[in-house]
C-alpha cells in the first residue's frame, strides 16, 4: 500500500496453481482461536486479479462492525424457508430461554432475500446471538458473523455440522428406526420409502435409519420402493405414493420424510380407493398438529422442534456470557407416536 501500511490478508498460490486467499477476521468466540475468512480462486488468465478482488471483499465482510459497542438484547432467529409448522415451535423454545434473560426475540426469512447480505444485516442490529434454522454451514454469512464477535448456533443444519459452528439437532436415524421397526412389528415386510432431498442431511440420516432396521430384521430395503422427494412437501408424498400404488406388488406400508409427505400418501391412497390402514398403512415424521387432526390420526415421529429451539438459545446466550459450550453438537432424542394410520397388513 503507498502510505506504507501492512496488507491485511494473503494470496497463496497452491500447487495446482489455484490462489488461495485468507483474510484474518478477529477471535472465534467460542474456540478463542484465530478466525480467517478463506475462498481458492481456480487457476486461470484472470486468476490475480479475481484473487486481488476476492480479498477486497473479505476484507470488507472482515472490516463490518456495528456502529456502537454495547449490542442489542436480543436473539435473532434466521429461517431458510418458514414454515409454521416448524418455526413456531422452535420461537417457543427461544423464547422461554430469552424472556428470563430479559432478551426479546427477532426473526428474519432468508429464502428469497438478494443483493446485500442478511449478515450484514443483523451485524448492523448488534443481536445478543443468532440462531439459525435448516441453513448448510460453513456459509460466508457464518463466517461474517463469527468475525463480528456474534455467538452462532445452527438448528438442524441441513449439511455436515462445521464443529467450530455449535449446532442442534433431532436423532433423525434413531427416529426412523423406531418408525421402521413398528411396521416390521406390525408384520410389514413390503414397505416403501418416500424421502426428501438428498442434500439434506436430515434426509440422509432417516433413510439410513430406516434401512438399518430393516437389514436388521432380514427384510432389506427394496430399492424399487425408494422413491426421492423434491423437497419435504405434500406434493411429494402424494406423487411419489401415486406412482408406487400401481405397481404390480406395490407396498403395504409407506414410511415417508415428514408428515407432509404423509398427508399427501394418504391422499394418493384416497384417490386409488383405499383404505388407511386396513389397505395400507402409514407413518410420517415431525408431529406437526394436523397429523392428530386428520383421519385417520397418523402415527409418527415426534421431533422436539421447541427444545431443540431452547437448547440452541441457551448455548448463544452462555457463548454470549463468555462460556464456551461444553459439546459443539447437541442432538435431542425423538419419539415414536403409534396413533390410527398404522395396522397389520391385510391377509
Amino acid at each position: 500500500m503507498s502510505d506504507g501500511r501492512r496488507v491485511r490478508g494473503e494470496i497463496e498460490k497452491l500447487p495446482s496453481g489455484s490462489l488461495r486467499v485468507r483474510v484474518y477476521a478477529g477471535i472465534d468466540p467460542v474456540t478463542r482461536r484465530r478466525r480467517y475468512l478463506t475462498r481458492t480462486v481456480p487457476a486461470g488468465p484472470t486468476a490475480v486479479r479475481d484473487a486481488e478482488h476476492l480479498r477486497s471483499q473479505l476484507l470488507a465482510d472482515a472490516a463490518v462492525r456495528p456502529a456502537r459497542p454495547a449490542g442489542a438484547a436480543c436473539l435473532e432467529v434466521v429461517f431458510f424457508g418458514m414454515q409454521s409448522n416448524l418455526a413456531i415451535p422452535v420461537l417457543h423454545g427461544v423464547e422461554a430461554v430469552a424472556a428470563p434473560h430479559d432478551l426479546t426475540v427477532g426473526f428474519v426469512d432468508v429464502l428469497h432475500r438478494s443483493g446485500r447480505s442478511w449478515a450484514h444485516d443483523l451485524l448492523a442490529r448488534r443481536p445478543t446471538g443468532v440462531v439459525t434454522v435448516c441453513l448448510s454451514p460453513p456459509t460466508l454469512e457464518h463466517e461474517v458473523l463469527a468475525a463480528g464477535g456474534v455467538p452462532l448456533v445452527t438448528l438442524d443444519p441441513t449439511g455436515e455440522p462445521d464443529h467450530p459452528v455449535p449446532s442442534v439437532g433431532a436423532a433423525d436415524a434413531a427416529g426412523a428406526t423406531a418408525a421402521a421397526r413398528h411396521l416390521l412389528g406390525l408384520g410389514h415386510r413390503r414397505i416403501g420409502v418416500i424421502t426428501g432431498p438428498p442434500d439434506r442431511l436430515c434426509a440422509r440420516a432417516r433413510l439410513d435409519g430406516a434401512r438399518a432396521a430393516m437389514d436388521a430384521a432380514g427384510v432389506p430395503l427394496d430399492p424399487a420402493l425408494v422413491r426421492t422427494g423434491l423437497w419435504f412437501a405434500f406434493e411429494d408424498g402424494l406423487n411419489h405414493a401415486r406412482e408406487l400404488l400401481r405397481l404390480p406388488d406395490p407396498p403395504t406400508a409407506l414410511l415417508c420424510g415428514n408428515d407432509l409427505q404423509a398427508l399427501g400418501a394418504c391422499e394418493a391412497a384416497r384417490r386409488a380407493g383405499l383404505r388407511i390402514p386396513q389397505d395400507l398403512s402409514v407413518v410420517g415424521f415431525d408431529d406437526i398438529p394436523p397429523a392428530s387432526w386428520c383421519g385417520p390420526a397418523l402415527t409418527t415421529v415426534r421431533q422436539p422442534f421447541t427444545e431443540m429451539g431452547a437448547a440452541a438459545a441457551g448455548m448463544v446466550v452462555s457463548m454470549a456470557a463468555g462460556r464456551p459450550p461444553e459439546r459443539t453438537r447437541v442432538e435431542l432424542p425423538t419419539t415414536l407416536i403409534v396413533r390410527d394410520s398404522t395396522a397389520p397388513p391385510s391377509p
